[in-house]
């Protein structure tokens, strides 16, 4: 790679993309403009954000007077002042007296008038609610010790007072709430009058306080907010700083006809890729730093206005200076991976108006990595720091917050995910640009109706990539629903072998049926698109059971390690143990069938067999185990489960493009499972055996002396013997010929 060549192909682009005035409004106008009229916007509107007052009917108030003592509620057309924190708050409440005798007490009549909006909230006294409090006053004012006038008298009811209010309106629901403040505060009140009349402390009540004391001090509160704020809004523009000039690089250059001259100069299609690259690059930095520039400048502005306005402080500060530091040392990683992203799509693209359409899917996709770091207790831990971006918002929010040996611990991590990634992406930018079929498609006009009778009519010789992932798409479309259904209908049912054997039939036909019909109606070759073009031989699939074999303390010390990183939830353990407790007492052979064999046959002829031979048709052979096993990964519903499953996955994708065919690796799943299942169901017999026949130094025991995994030494020899079997399979014989090619 010539790094003279990609220079001036990014000099070239950048040349190109400031005379064009589309990149230019995106980049530097929008950011700059955008946040001052946001502010200016503000302050215009913030007379039609002020609090409106809301009309509030009383029903009974009148009792009110006929009890000495109590203090005092409404004050004219208003409750009284003083139980607000705010006085002047007491405006916002308007109160509408009706007597308890008047027409319009009628519960129905003032109903429809709750529902109309004619009133925003109904508080109904009883008709006997003075009686009630009366009594309770009268006993309050007796010394302690006394005997009540009455000794038979029962004692007097709680008197409940119902709030009414109407929830399909927003105005309905702030009086609700202010009423219910009110209401409490007055309560509070008569609780206290009481106990004075009947000289009692009130401390006999409460005699434990709680005070809440904060000891953050004003900048660690301001870092606090800050830290989640900043990255969010920053990452945002760089995804879009970088998608727009993307399209335009890729599909403006389709369009204007000069992709092919560009393609036609002695650069490689490597060097043009990373040229442009680097040059969206640069405009994702520099349109997340404007929009940083003028945010902060128009917050500044904001906050003194507001400070001016409510003389004193604003409450939110301006950020801290290390923040802005942290986030423009973490920008050009997340940018680099945002344009190689944006470039591979937007290569995809035959026009600027179809590049446009694929940023909301990115953009979606992004959304979550950057939101989920944002919620209330999500914090920075190993197993957050593996996942691609996520792990950078969480490593910035360490570092604004000053949490700085916390987030040393995982900047190794962080840092190597984010550089895979962004090497990743770049290498699938460089391969649609190496692909003719991408660069240079037919723009065709699309007929559902057509399409779909040519697919029927028309079967393909073998499974195509489409096919591949409309058929993962529709896995886990049937997975969902069908999962939810049956979790409807055993809703209640007592937990047993039945439930588990529905459960997981149900699971399996939804992984299998997909990829059989697709088989059977849109490919010509059935059989081969299922279970691949070679027949198995026996070497092959003994090969494959001692490779299962090999690969199980392997797994077991895995899926060790992976719950380690990620450790299943309390509420996990609850809802699954139901199914251990079954795995234990369950017949061996039955466990074999359902969680062994059958789960081997359906999902390595949906995943191996249809999707990886699919994929193989238009992605190099890389790709496409890599896809199909994230896939078959994703397809477990538990997390641990698909990461574990996602790695053994990429081991029998390999099986299946060595051998083309499922069968070696259905032999390898079904002993796999088996090996797993008949570890966990019989961990006691196993510990006991080691123990007597001497073998215990093999087995890691855990506390209560049952059977964990393999000892260390156990587990680096099957590592040894599982990349021995792999060099073997790599020097006997060629590679199985390519399942998605009909002539070998």
């Amino acid at each position: 790679m010539n790094w003279r060549n990609i220079q001036l192909v990014w000099a070239r682009e950048v040349r190109d993309q400031l005379r064009d005035r589309r990149t230019l409004f995106m980049v530097a106008v929008l950011p700059l403009f955008m946040y001052p009229l946001l502010g200016a916007s503000f302050f215009q509107l913030s007379q039609f954000l002020k609090q409106h007052k809301a009309t509030v009917a009383v029903v009974g108030a009148e009792q009110l007077g006929q009890v000495d003592g109590v203090p005092p509620l409404i004050d004219g057309d208003a409750f009284a002042a003083d139980l607000f924190l705010d006085p002047q708050q007491s405006r916002l409440l308007e109160v509408q007296r009706i007597a308890s005798d008047s027409p319009d007490a009628d519960l129905k009549s003032l109903q429809r008038r709750l529902r109309s909006g004619d009133i925003d909230a109904i508080v109904r006294f009883p008709d006997d609610f003075a009686e009630s409090l009366g009594r309770i006053r009268e006993q309050s004012k007796q010394p302690p010790g006394a005997e009540a006038d009455d000794a038979d008298e029962p004692d007097p009811q709680i008197s409940t007072i119902p709030v009414l209010s109407n929830t399909a309106r927003e105005a309905s629901q702030v009086a609700h709430l202010r009423v219910d403040r009110v209401l409490g505060a007055w309560v509070e009140r008569v609780v206290r009058r009481n106990l004075a009349d009947s000289k009692v402390p009130e401390s006999i009540t409460r005699p434990i306080q709680v005070v809440s004391k904060d000891v953050a001090d004003e900048s660690q509160k301001r870092a606090g907010v800050w830290a989640k704020l900043l990255p969010f809004v920053v990452f945002v523009w760089a995804l879009t700083g970088a998608f727009y000039p993307a399209v335009d690089l890729c599909a403006g250059e389709k369009e204007r006809g000069t992709l092919e001259t560009l393609l036609s100069s002695p650069a490689q299609r490597g060097e043009i890729v990373w040229g442009k690259m680097l040059t969206v690059i640069c405009f994702s930095i520099v349109t997340s730093l404007l929009n940083l520039a003028s945010l902060g400048a128009t917050g500044k502005f904001l906050l003194g206005q507001l400070t001016t306005a409510s003389g004193g402080d604003a409450g939110l500060g301006m950020p801290p200076i290390t923040s802005l530091l942290w986030l423009i040392v973490a920008l050009p990683p997340v940018a680099a991976l945002f344009s190689a992203l944006s470039i591979a799509c937007a290569s995809f693209a035959k026009s600027t108006k179809e590049g446009q359409y694929y940023f909301m899917p990115l953009f979606m996709g992004m959304m979550p990595l950057m939101l989920f770091p944002m919620s209330p207790g999500v914090e920075l831990n190993l197993g957050n720091s593996l996942v691609p971006l996520m792990g950078v918002v969480l490593l910035l929010r360490s570092l604004i917050e000053g949490q700085y040996l916390e987030a040393l611990r995982y900047v190794i991590p962080v840092t190597a995910v984010t550089l895979v990634c962004c090497l990743l992406a770049a290498k699938w930018a460089v391969h649609q640009f190496n692909q003719e079929s991408v660069l240079f498609r037919e723009g065709e006009r699309f007929s559902v109706g057509q399409w779909l009778k040519k697919l029927v009519r028309e079967p393909q010789p073998v499974a195509t990539a489409g096919m591949a992932m409309a058929c993962i798409g529709f896995v886990f479309l049937l997975k969902f629903f069908a999962e939810m259904a049956v979790a409807g209908l055993v809703a209640g049912a007592e937990p047993g072998m039945q439930l588990l054997a529905v459960t997981l039939l149900v699971s399996q036909a939804c992984i299998l049926t997909p990829a059989v019909v697709m088989a059977l109606t849109l490919v010509q070759q059935h059989a081969a698109a299922l279970f691949g073009r070679r027949r198995p031989t026996a070497a092959s699939l003994a090969l494959a059971v001692l490779t299962a074999v090999l690969a199980h303390p392997v797994g077991m010390q895995l899926a060790h390690l992976v719950q380690s990183i990620y450790p299943p939830s309390e509420e996990l353990i609850s809802q699954t143990a139901w199914i251990s407790a079954l795995i234990m007492q369950a017949s061996p052979w039955l466990l074999v069938l359902l969680m062994g064999v059958l789960p081997a046959v359906c999902e390595e002829l949906t995943f191996r067999g249809f999707v990886l031979g699919g994929l193989r048709s238009s992605v190099p052979t890389t790709w496409a185990v890599l896809v199909s096993a994230v896939a078959f990964g994703a397809a477990h519903t538990i997390l641990q489960q698909s990461i574990s499953a996602g790695i053994l996955g990429i081991l029998l994708g390999y099986l299946a493009v060595r051998w083309g065919s499922v069968w070696p690796g259905i032999f390898f799943h079904a002993v796999y499972n088996s090996l797993m299942l008949l570890f966990t169901s019989n961990a006691g017999a196993i510990s006991d055996w080691a123990q007597k026949s001497g073998w215990r130094g093999v087995l890691q025991l855990d506390d209560r002396g049952q059977v964990s995994g393999y000892h260390g030494a156990v587990v680096a020899l099957a590592a040894v013997g599982l990349c021995a079997m792999l060099v073997f399979y790599e020097r006997t014989k060629p590679r199985a010929a390519t399942m998605a090619d009909p002539a070998q």
